[in-house]
C-alpha cells in the first residue's frame, strides 16, 4: 500500500466546549465515512459515553456529535495532513500540525485538553506545553492498542471533572 497524504476534518468545538479530544490523524474508516471515529472497533464512543452517562454507541452519528457538545466536549486532531498508508500512526510521515492554539483562542471556557494515544499526546503536548490548561495523556481508543477496555475505561474517566 502506497502511502498518500490524509487530511484531518475541521474541528468539533463551540464556545462551551470544556473538554478537547485530539487524536492523530482520522483512520481509513474514518476518512471513507467523513466522520470521526467511525471504525467500528474504536471504542471512543463507547468511552467517552461511559464518562458522560450516555450509549453514545447506540446513537446515530449527528446525535453523537450532539450529544459531546451538550456535553461540552469538542473533537479534532493534533496532525492537519501527513502521509500515511493505513490507519496506523506508526505510519504516518511528514506530519504538519493542526492549528492547535488558534483553535484554543477561541474557547474561552476551555479547562482540559486531552489526548486520545501516544502520539496524539507526544505531537500535541510539544505544541500546548506552555498553555495554563490541564493536559491529560489517553490510552488510545484504536483496536490496534491491545489494551482491557476497562483498563481504558479508568483512564478516561479522568475527564468527567473537568466536564462540571
Amino acid at each position: 500500500m502506497t502511502a498518500t497524504r490524509k487530511a484531518a476534518f475541521g474541528p468539533i468545538v463551540d464556545i462551551d466546549t470544556r473538554v478537547l479530544i485530539l487524536g492523530s490523524l482520522p483512520g481509513e474508516a474514518s476518512l471513507a465515512a467523513a466522520r470521526y471515529y467511525a471504525h467500528p472497533q474504536n471504542a471512543f464512543w463507547r468511552l467517552t459515553g461511559a464518562v458522560i452517562g450516555l450509549d453514545l454507541q447506540a446513537m446515530d452519528y449527528e446525535d453523537r456529535i450532539v450529544a459531546l457538545r451538550q456535553a461540552r466536549i469538542g473533537l479534532w486532531d493534533v496532525i492537519a495532513s501527513a502521509e500515511r498508508s493505513g490507519s496506523l500512526d506508526a505510519a504516518i510521515r511528514g506530519p504538519e500540525a493542526a492549528d492547535l492554539r488558534g483553535l484554543l483562542t477561541g474557547l474561552p471556557n476551555l479547562r482540559a485538553v486531552a489526548f486520545n494515544g501516544g502520539l496524539a499526546a507526544r505531537l500535541g503536548g510539544r505544541i500546548l506545553a506552555d498553555v495554563p490548561l490541564a493536559l491529560i495523556p489517553l490510552p488510545s481508543s484504536s483496536p490496534a492498542h491491545a489494551r482491557p477496555f476497562e483498563q481504558k475505561l479508568a483512564a478516561w474517566r479522568n475527564l468527567a471533572p473537568w466536564l462540571d
